[in-house]
């Protein structure tokens, strides 16, 4: 089994973020490899792996990092494949993560999710190969309608709830 995602990591502090991304594509079935790296620590070890990414079949690379969060933009400026930057909460409130990976330069887009929004990010990248496999394409529907069933049965649960003045 080969990947088809990469999830990288400025560093193991961001697994507890990032692992949603990781259980949502082993739900999926979709094959996916995890690594540390750090734009600031192993520069020469992310140009390597953007560089080789296409090549070794990645599809699409999801990067989370916070602080400064270099890490989306650096492997973004290096490969042809599409990057999904997760902002990781850290020093101030995962803001400074956020415009970070948000504010690219013309040429060198970063889809970016929210803070800590690793889930969408892998929502996102298994829509983006979906366009070219039906399987998946269902299977990401499926998940999808499944989130508005489990809303549709929480608002008959909150049916059940009582106080004075509620008035339905």
């Amino acid at each position: 089994m080969k990947p088809i995602v990469s999830i990288i990591m400025g560093s193991t502090s961001d697994l507890p973020v990032l692992e949603k991304a990781a259980v949502f594509f082993n739900e999926m079935e979709i094959p996916f490899e995890m690594n540390a790296l750090s734009a600031h620590r192993t520069l020469e070890a992310v140009e390597k792996f953007a560089r080789e990414a296409k090549d070794s079949g990645i599809k699409v690379i999801i990067a989370g990092a916070g602080m400064a969060a270099h890490l989306p933009g650096v492997i973004a400026a290096m490969t042809p494949i599409p990057v999904i930057g997760v902002p990781v909460k850290s020093g101030m409130e995962g803001l400074d993560a956020l415009l970070a990976i948000v504010q690219m330069p013309p040429g060198v887009p970063v889809a970016t999710v929210a803070i800590n929004g690793a889930l969408n990010a892998g929502i996102l990248a298994a829509q983006i190969i979906a366009v070219g496999d039906a399987v998946l394409a269902q299977k990401v529907a499926d998940y999808k309608e499944n989130l508005k069933i489990k809303i549709q049965k929480a608002n008959e649960e909150l049916k059940d709830i009582r106080y004075k003045f509620k008035t339905n």
